[in-house]
């Protein structure tokens, strides 16, 4: 049922749409209200318009045909589990949210592909293969709140990347709608394809900004063996970032590497007993950590337990202070339930103190992890803010989390400084200022840094082709180019 109400504030053209949508399309300003955040902490510029609850791939085109017709901005949505922005509404625009479209249209066994509608949350398309002998293996952060679709838009990636790669690595397919509603099939279904340019790629990770992913064809993997996991703790980050160093240096092929200092640890702490037990002579603060470093590692090969023990031994080497191993996989998901949960502590900490909190994601070359470390404690002791890190550690992909007082000037601002100069240092170790979150609004400013003009105006050229009258995401990934 639609719910436009009858108001001569509502142009009649909007209430003709919403009637020839299946889905839904709104006006009331608590639906509007809830629709136009995502999970950052920017505000959005603005009221919207409308939200359109797409139920079909018709309502897209419509909803687009109509926009471009009126020169109305429209922001795409999925799950709006973004930490980035990206989701979030631009004045006078209306809100396009696919994640009603959440079904999965084939599983193909045998040429291992799934097609999917975008709005699938991520675990539930992993408990749906399961049962097949299959598993798509990107598993960001958030994998149970996050849509297949908002994966693919900004290229997502995970705690299995070091091993398994980002999104990007599994998508052969995309069905696209374009700014002025034409619907497009992009890619091949076929394992080798190279005939045309590879707009896949070019779409994938586009943030929104050229067009509307409406369909997916996925390349799943064999489920493999339950994986082992080997959790190391340190007294210092050094230690922990020294041993990813030698221990990658090996040849090692782990599924997952993954780091937490001992701000992170403690704010984990705070909300469960993950096995990390307190210092007794430690301040009460809870930014006094016990714990200097954690490692989790995991494999998930035919050789997972000599991998887990020779991960302990390069540990071991770099001073950990202990090792703890999982031989079953429940053991082994209780081991990496922390990292899990660590958005959840960071989310408690900035509720009780201040509200604020930006998750920056930078990632650097492995080999510069170290010194990306280092600069980060260094910029946390100048701007006097409090800084917790974790890392995909494997990959080199950093998410240093600032916290800050929203009601205090003060603090906003050094919460905002600290942030910059933590992608600033990003760039300088060879960086760049997004692995897996995308740039969105909150580092729209910073794309023009890390590209250069040629580079710069190839976007611009891209997007006027593709959608001339700037209609799809303004004020987001593109803005500043």
């Amino acid at each position: 049922m639609n719910t436009v109400p009858d108001s001569p504030a509502v142009p009649d053209s909007l209430t003709a749409l919403a009637a020839r949508l299946r889905g839904t399309l709104s006006t009331d300003p608590d639906v509007i209200a809830a629709y136009s955040t995502d999970e950052s902490v920017h505000p959005g510029s603005g009221d919207a318009l409308a939200v359109v609850r797409a139920g079909c791939v018709e309502d897209v085109a419509l909803t687009m045909q109509f926009a471009r017709a009126r020169g109305i901005p429209v922001v795409p949505q999925g799950a709006r589990s973004g930490l980035s922005g990206g989701a979030c509404a631009e004045h006078g625009c209306i809100l396009l949210s696919v994640a009603s479209m959440s079904r999965i249209l084939d599983i193909d066994e045998a040429n291992m592909t799934v097609t999917v509608e975008p709005g699938i949350i991520n675990k539930d398309l992993k408990d749906a293969l399961r049962p097949h002998g299959l598993a798509y293996p990107p598993d960001p952060g958030s994998v149970a709140i996050s849509s297949i679709g908002g994966n693919i838009a900004t290229n997502a990636g995970g705690m299995c990347c070091v091993k398994y790669g980002v999104t990007g690595e599994y998508v052969r397919e995309l069905t696209v709608v374009l700014a002025d509603g034409t619907v497009t099939r992009l890619g091949h279904r076929t394992v080798k394809g190279v005939a045309g340019f590879d707009l896949v790629s070019l779409f994938t990770g586009s943030e929104g900004t050229l067009g509307i992913i409406v369909q997916a064809v996925l390349k799943v993997v064999a489920l493999g063996p339950d994986p082992l996991t080997a959790l190391a703790t340190f007294p210092a980050v050094g230690g922990a970032v020294d041993t990813v160093a030698s221990y990658m240096s090996t040849g090692a092929n782990p599924s997952m590497l993954e780091m937490m200092d001992g701000l992170t640890i403690a704010l984990l702490s705070e909300i469960g007993d993950f096995g990390f037990a307190p210092d007794p002579d430690a301040d009460s603060d809870v930014t006094d950590a016990a714990v200097g470093a954690v490692l989790i590692m995991q494999s998930d090969s035919v050789t997972a337990a000599d991998d887990t023990r020779a991960f302990a031994e390069v540990a071991e080497a770099h001073g950990a202070v202990d090792v703890a191993f999982a031989d079953n996989p429940a053991d082994s998901e209780l081991l990496v339930a922390a990292r899990r949960s660590v958005q959840i502590a960071n989310e408690r900490y900035a509720a009780t103190h201040g509200g604020g909190q930006m998750i920056d994601d930078v990632c650097v070359p492995r080999s510069r992890l170290a010194d990306f470390c280092a600069g980060v404690e260094a910029i946390r002791d100048d701007t006097r803010t409090t800084v917790a890190l974790v890392a995909h550690a494997g990959d080199g992909n950093v998410h240093p989390s600032v916290f800050y007082d929203l009601s205090d000037a003060a603090s906003v601002a050094a919460g905002t400084d600290a942030f910059d100069r933590i992608m600033r240092l990003g760039l300088e170790l060879g960086g760049t200022i997004t692995g897996e979150h995308g740039v969105g609004a909150l580092k729209a400013s910073w794309l023009p840094q890390e590209l250069d003009e040629a580079n710069r105006r190839l976007h611009r050229r891209i997007k006027d082709a593709v959608d001339p009258t700037a209609i799809l995401n303004p004020g987001k990934m593109l803005e500043a180019l």
